[in-house]
């Protein structure tokens, strides 16, 4: 055999192993190289494997894409290791999309993608996804005949499960899933362990440090000592049993039994340590708990550098000398948020300006942690959560303004709330212009796979779990590609109010702002006017508040004001004193943005002079003082138009659900008032559907809905009802409307599920989110008759000129100046129901440019002909003199 023959059969050899290798070959050498050597450098090799893969123009078989999937479960895992937690959820998500999307099998997907990603979401605080993701491989353990290690996989989502409700809030649910499953299911020592701890850790969570009752704190306990005698001979929960023991030093901790939690501390250290693998992440929320437990105690230098341990352990290249970290190093990651906040807080002492740079800090991580967030849920609870910092930050700037008199000082504690106030309505409103045409259909995609899921949902035990997964499932793809757009486009940054524009369009309105930001200590309130902004505070705890609650307890029954009008008169003056609303000024419009339970609170009706008449038409109330309109936030007020249509027609949607037990017997009444007005469509009884609503809403400048509606509770979302069918507020977000106002003349359409920041999740907020601006909507539930007769008042002082704005205040009015009705039905509980949300702007009312041109030519022509004849007399005058003096 010559030499070139063996060069050829050594070539051909090689082929075969290096360059003939199969697709799938050459990924799990690629994975086999890495996780012999994992490194965060590494990592790069395994995504140039994936692009060539995908660059390659051969068909995928089905098992070069499973090996898709190990590498990018593997190339996760470790991601998540180096602290890249959003590298880490996006090649999870694209594993399981891969694995889902070709019906691929062979592969523990549990285990090794769908446990670790809905562990992630929760870590980030994406508690829809994570419910989702869990919800899902518990239906697949459920549904598979001989899924290996079935009960341990079912143990895990129970768990997870808990997880994420007791981080999201829902502490109730929590406890009650983690009760059943201890006295219900076979368990091992150790998964009773693991459970325990869990459910002391959500009692403890159920109650606020000192003002945990004493059998709470009993419970709690019992569950962290019962863990550590089932954990203790585990040699594999290490981890679960150094968790319990810190538990249990948080206890001590709040009740100041600081000896033992330090005990405790020292005992959860070593245990952790001992674990294999220990991940950063869980180390600096060690030496955040340490440093939180010293600067109760008191110890700040000693505090300090538990937090500068924190820094070091989770940003490789913090250096302690910078004293902060760069904001360039800082990446979604909750646990520096908490030690950037603690830090924050023992700087706040001597350092208040750096305190704020800190703060600074964390609200620029919770942006980042917002925009990855798709679900309006978990953006909501995420905004909850720098409510506290909010507040310190604004006592922080209220000091420095005593001390320096700064008005900069003021405006940042302004902008800080604004960023809280209905936050997630302003990112959406700011989003949905800017959206393709493709996103804004992936948007409207979720929302209807949402809200089909909670429709079945609803149904309790009759729900079916198959079609509930099956909408989860496709509500996860698209999700996914709503992400992968999303993550195109530059970041969203919450949108700063132009104060100088703000007041601008106060002094054009003639109006005043008073602004609320309610915190856990204080109630904030700013008032702006004259092109300048004053703050003042009331505290919370001194129990003053409770008068507020006391005044909004009188709204419950029809007769609580009439049984008790001396009582409605003593809190309604309470409440206004407290709430520091101005007296007369030099203008009477008064735009107010409410915060917390205040979106509750009817502002007409407080009492400015307490006196003992019984005559409700003659007792002193705000609404005598002021027009009023609310707004959700200052940008919102700000970014209101006026009124473009020229002529105002209405939809009106009566359903009026005769001869049932719903009958609203005076709807009709209310509708010929209105028609007698105003031109338009008014749907009856079957015709008011809601897909004739929704097919007719783009037309008509004003949408009126005379019907039922609900407040909801907990469980149920707040709700409207048709001729046809009952809809949820979500489930309006989808109508993108543009009317110059909605009306909803129904019981409890401003009422819902309140989120400090974010409002009442209601029906007002539904089409807030449609693209109404300007709303008049109700607080409570409204009496049928009375309702009635003030429409026919708004309408008429909206068909004589005045805006919807002055509307309002007139028809309160004029109801409580009308003969016809009797006294108890001038009650306060009547007429200060419904409130005016929007512009205060009169209607634009079209300009006629022939008009003014023939009216000008017309006048010209007065003016010559006027002066011809004057001169023309003064020509013939001067005549007649020269005449006479010849």
């Amino acid at each position: 055999m010559n030499l070139h023959r063996l060069y050829s059969l050594i070539f051909f050899f090689l082929s075969l192993t290096i360059f003939g290798q199969n697709q799938e070959d050459k990924i799990y050498n690629a994975v086999d190289v890495f996780v012999a050597h994992p490194s965060a450098k590494a990592l790069q090799n395994l995504t140039d494997t994936e692009t060539d893969f995908w660059k390659n123009p051969k068909p995928k078989t089905k098992d070069e894409l499973l090996a898709i999937v190990v590498l990018n479960c593997n190339k996760a895992y470790y991601e998540n290791q180096f602290g890249q937690t959003q590298k880490a959820i996006s090649s999870y998500e694209k594993a399981w999309q891969i694995y889902q999307k070709n019906k691929l099998s062979n592969y523990d997907i549990i285990e090794f993608c769908l446990k670790p990603l809905g562990n992630l979401y929760t870590v980030l605080g994406d508690y829809d996804n994570a419910e989702n993701t869990i919800k899902q491989y518990f239906f697949i353990v459920n549904t598979s005949k001989n899924y290996p290690d079935a009960q341990r996989q079912k143990f895990a989502a129970i768990l997870n499960l808990s997880n994420v409700y007791q981080n999201s809030g829902k502490i109730s649910l929590a406890i009650e899933l983690l009760e059943n499953t201890l006295k219900t299911t076979q368990l091992s020592n150790s998964q009773k362990g693991i459970l325990l701890n869990n459910l002391g850790n959500n009692y403890l969570l159920s109650s606020a440090g000192s003002l945990m009752r004493p059998e709470i704190h009993q419970i709690a306990t019992k569950a962290f000592e019962s863990s550590i005698k089932y954990l203790e001979n585990e040699k594999e929960q290490t981890e679960t049993l150094s968790n319990s023991y810190r538990n249990l030093s948080v206890l001590n901790r709040q009740r100041q039994n600081y000896e033992m939690a330090n005990s405790y501390l020292e005992k959860a250290e070593k245990l952790l340590l001992k674990t294999a693998n220990q991940q950063p992440r869980k180390l600096a929320k060690l030496y955040y708990e340490k440093a939180l437990l010293l600067f109760d105690e008191r110890k700040y230098e000693e505090s300090k550098k538990q937090i500068s341990a924190v820094f070091k352990t989770l940003i490789p290249d913090y250096d302690s000398s910078n004293f902060l970290p760069n904001q360039n190093q800082l990446y979604a990651e909750t646990v520096l948020i908490d030690a950037l906040d603690l830090e924050a807080e023992m700087l706040e002492i001597k350092q208040p300006k750096k305190a704020l740079k800190s703060f600074e800090l964390s609200f620029y991580i919770e942006d980042l942690l917002m925009n990855s967030l798709v679900y309006e849920n978990s953006k909501i609870i995420s905004q909850i959560r720098s409510r506290n910092r909010t507040e310190k930050c604004i006592s922080i700037y209220n000091n420095l303004y005593e001390k320096e008199g700064k008005v900069e000082y003021l405006n940042e504690a302004f902008q800080l709330s604004e960023r809280t106030k209905s936050g997630i309505l302003q990112r959406y409103r700011s989003n949905i212009k800017n959206a393709s045409a493709e996103e804004k259909q992936l948007l409207q995609g979720i929302q209807n796979l949402n809200n089909a899921i909670l429709k079945e949902q609803q149904k309790g035990n009759l729900a079916a779990i198959s079609k509930i997964n099956q909408l989860i499932k496709k509500q996860n793809e698209v999700m996914l590609s709503l992400k992968k757009i999303q993550s195109q486009r530059q970041d969203y940054l919450p949108e700063k109010c132009d104060l100088k524009a703000l007041f601008k369009k106060l002094e054009n309105d003639k109006a005043m702002m008073i602004y609320y930001f309610m915190g856990a200590e204080r109630l904030y309130y700013f008032i702006l006017q004259n092109n300048r902004i004053s703050l003042d505070e009331v505290p919370i705890g001194d129990g003053k508040i409770v008068s507020i609650l006391f005044f909004l307890n009188y709204f419950n029954s029809a007769d609580a004001i009439t049984n008790d009008i001396s009582g409605y008169n003593h809190y309604g003056k309470k409440a206004y004193d407290l709430l520091k609303l101005p007296g007369n000024t030099v203008y009477q419009n008064l735009i107010i943005v409410p915060d917390g339970i205040l979106n509750f609170l009817p502002f007409e009706a407080l009492i400015t002079w307490e006196s003992k008449t019984t005559n409700f038409a003659k007792m002193h109330y705000l609404l005598n003082d002021f027009k009023i309109a609310y707004n959700t936030s200052a940008n919102i007020y700000l970014n209101s138009k006026t009124i473009q249509k020229s002529e105002k027609t209405v939809l009106g949607i009566f359903p009026v659900f005769e001869k049932t037990a719903f009958e609203l017997s005076y709807s009709k009444k209310e509708m010929e008032s209105i028609k007698s007005y105003f031109k338009g469509k008014y749907l009856e009884n079957s015709n008011a559907t809601f897909s004739n609503f929704k097919n007719n809403a783009p037309n008509y400048s004003i949408l009126h809905l005379s019907t039922h509606a609900s407040s909801g509770d907990i469980e149920t979302p707040a709700s409207i009802k048709f001729y046809d069918q009952e809809i949820f507020y979500s489930e309006l977000y989808n109508l993108h409307i543009n009317p110059d106002l909605v009306v909803l003349s129904a019981c409890e359409t401003g009422i819902g599920k309140l989120y400090k920041a974010e409002g009442a999740m209601s029906v007002a907020r539904g089409f807030q989110f449609a693209g109404a601006q300007n709303l008049l909507f109700s607080l409570w539930k409204v009496n049928d008759f009375t309702t009635s007769v003030f429409m026919a008042d708004f309408y008429k002082n909206s068909k004589n000129g005045a805006s919807y704005f002055e509307a309002n205040s007139n028809a309160k009015l004029e109801y409580l100046n009308d003969k016809s009705i009797p006294n108890a039905k001038k009650s306060p509980y009547y007429w200060s129901s419904f409130v005016y949300y929007g512009s205060l702007s009169a209607e634009e009312k079209s300009v006629n440019y022939i008009y003014y041109i023939v009216s000008l030519l017309a006048l010209i022509g007065l003016f010559l002909i006027f002066n011809l004849n004057k001169k023309w007399k003064i020509f013939t005058n001067t005549s007649k003199k020269r005449i006479t003096k010849k």
